[in-house]
């Protein structure tokens, strides 16, 4: 944060730098060092003014985002929640928050140790770093409440009040409170390991910029404080639920859809024509091998793994969505 700010500080002396060198060159004699000058220093002025709007909106957006405090929240902890948070967290969190291989990338294996550099595995790492955090109590787990925890799953804010970069644009924040709850009870019983490592959001400037003049794309609405998921059952409704902590409207659009590419991710593809074209039996056994009928494999960036985890009516309850007009 304070060197963003000291970056910050810069940018607008730069402004007023070159707004004074506008102002002299405009009011030169020589008609030359007006235009080349005035244009030249008017340009730069404008582009650094850019630059500080927004670097400081991008920071004001991260740093100070008016979060809710953290709610007064025990979690119970009972076999039925950790059995339930248990099968949501080797679905929704394991693909990100697992231990790290030899290459740098997670194995999808426990323990959530974390350690995988997001920005910089996926290409965007010039904006700094987004690290996966460990999730065991090994980690910061331990010194938040249940509280933050659920503050953190529900809002995308950490225990210092920053908003956590890739979480606030995942679909996690529709969960229900129940599961939300779950997902804290099973953390909670995980055995310690240790952190290898910086883990957490160390955005630079630039990435302050870009997110502030909305390059990473649209950010979801806020999310409310109470959210309740549709019964339990093989129905689009439900398979839109499945869609959420299965991850796959965080990258395929709220509806499932497609989403268009940004500044640091290409264009999603649309997979509701694909599905349609599939039984459900043909659906369950893609998604449990991630190779489609045609022999071909899934692509290295969809996280079929995810999927493949999901009971049989959960996945019946997806393709019950994907194959129903959003």
């Amino acid at each position: 944060m304070f060197a963003n700010l000291l970056v910050l500080l810069l940018v607008i002396g730069l402004v007023v730098l070159f707004g004074w060198l506008t102002y002299r060159a405009v009011r030169a004699k020589k008609l030359w060092v007006k235009i080349v000058g005035g244009l030249g220093a008017g340009l730069l002025t404008l582009l650094f003014t850019a630059v500080a709007f927004f670097g400081a909106k991008g920071m004001a957006d991260t740093y100070f985002p008016g979060a809710e405090p953290a709610p007064n929240l025990t979690v119970a902890g009972t076999p039925e929640q950790i059995a339930r948070g248990e099968y949501l967290v080797n679905i929704a969190c394991v693909g990100c928050h697992s231990q790290v291989g030899a290459d740098g990338n997670p194995t999808g294996q426990h323990p959530l140790s974390g350690g995988w550099n997001i920005a910089e595995a996926e290409g965007f790492g010039f904006i700094g770093d987004m690290v996966a955090e460990n999730l065991t109590p090994g980690g910061k787990l331990a010194g938040y409440s249940d509280g933050e925890l659920f503050r953190v799953l529900r809002y995308s804010i950490d225990q210092q009040g920053h908003e956590l970069g890739m979480m606030s644009f995942l679909p996690y924040r529709e969960m229900s409170n129940e599961d939300t709850e779950a997902i804290i009870a099973y953390l909670r019983s995980l055995p310690p390991a240790p952190t290898n490592g910086v883990t957490g959001d160390k955005m630079n400037f630039l990435g302050a910029v870009m997110s502030g003049a909305g390059m990473f794309g649209e950010a979801p609405p806020p999310a409310p404080a109470v959210v309740t998921a549709p019964p339990r059952g093989v129905t689009a409704e439900y398979g839109k639920y499945v869609a959420t902590f299965g991850e796959c409207r965080g990258c395929h659009g709220p509806d499932a859809t497609g989403a268009p590419a940004t500044s640091v991710s290409p264009a999603i593809p649309n997979p509701r024509p694909f599905v349609s074209e599939l039984t459900l039996e043909q659906f369950t056994a893609v998604m449990r091998s991630g190779v489609k009928p045609d022999g071909q494999p899934f692509p290295e960036t969809m996280p079929w793994q995810n999927a493949s985890k999901m009971n049989d009516d959960d996945l019946a309850a997806l393709y019950a969505y994907l194959t129903t007009q959003p």
